[in-house]
Parts: structure tokens; C-alpha cells; sequence
């Protein structure tokens, strides 16, 4: 079993999900540095892709800082700098476009998405205060 959660999308790049789902893993947090990352073999095997696939994506993930390869133990989350707000906020684009296209189709406003947005955060967020958080909130610009 992987540690992070990926689903393959019939026309898209499976080394693009998968890197984008790892890189997501480790901006959450839910992958914490220095875990261990599955084998090139472990990953190809699960996710059933060729194994060239599974290598490019390890050899990605190595190149852009998210993993670290050490001898003796393999290949492990880095420990690095922690993300950029704006960082992570880009591993959101794809589901805040689609989220934006189906509120059109459905005929919403920017105003009633961002309540129904703002509402499911705070049900999710459990009453914990914006003060709570690390980051102030973005500012919005016009």
C-alpha cells in the first residue's frame, strides 16, 4: 500500500499524477520527513505502471528536493524548507477550476461559492480560529 492517495485519470500522464500526488503528500504533510518513500518496484507494482514510469517519477520527485536517496536505507522525504503558501496553493489549481467550472454550470456567483467554500471549511476546521493557523489568509487582490 502507498502512503499517499493517487487515482489514475484515463488521459492524463500517469507520471504527472503520480508526482503530483506525492508532491501533494509531502506539502500536506501527510508524507513527514524522513518516511521512508516506496521502491521504484513497490510503486510500479501498486499502481500498475511500468516500471521506467515509476523510475522517472522517483528520479523527479529527487531532482525537485521532495525526496533524498540514502545509501543503506533508500529513498526518504527530505526534511527541506517547508512549502511556500503560495506553493501549496498551486497543488490546488486543477480542483479549484474544476470546482469553478460546476458552480457556473449550475449557475452560482462568485459570492454564493466562495459562502458554500468558506462554510465546509469551517465544518471541516472543527472551530479551531483563523487565529489558530500558522498563515494569515491571502489577500484578495481586484
Amino acid at each position: 500500500m502507498l502512503p499517499f492517495r493517487v487515482e489514475l485519470r484515463a488521459g492524463e500522464s500517469p507520471y504527472r499524477q503520480v508526482v503530483y500526488a506525492a508532491t501533494r503528500a509531502v506539502v500536506a504533510g501527510e508524507l513527514a520527513a524522513g518516511s521512508t518513500f516506496p521502491s521504484v518496484r513497490e510503486l510500479s507494482q501498486a499502481l500498475k505502471i511500468n516500471p521506467n514510469t515509476a523510475h522517472k517519477v522517483v528520479a523527479e520527485l529527487v531532482r525537485s528536493g521532495i525526496l533524498e536517496v540514502r545509501p543503506g536505507i533508500g529513498t526518504v522525504v527530505c526534511a527541506g524548507r517547508r512549502r511556500s503558501s503560495e506553493e501549496r496553493r498551486q497543488l490546488l489549481s486543477r480542483e479549484v477550476e474544476e470546482l469553478v467550472v460546476e458552480a457556473r454550470r449550475l449557475g452560482l456567483r462568485e459570492e454564493e461559492l466562495v459562502a458554500a467554500v468558506s462554510a465546509r471549511w469551517r465544518e471541516l476546521d472543527g472551530g479551531r480560529s483563523a487565529a489558530a493557523r500558522s498563515e494569515p489568509a491571502p489577500q484578495r487582490g481586484n
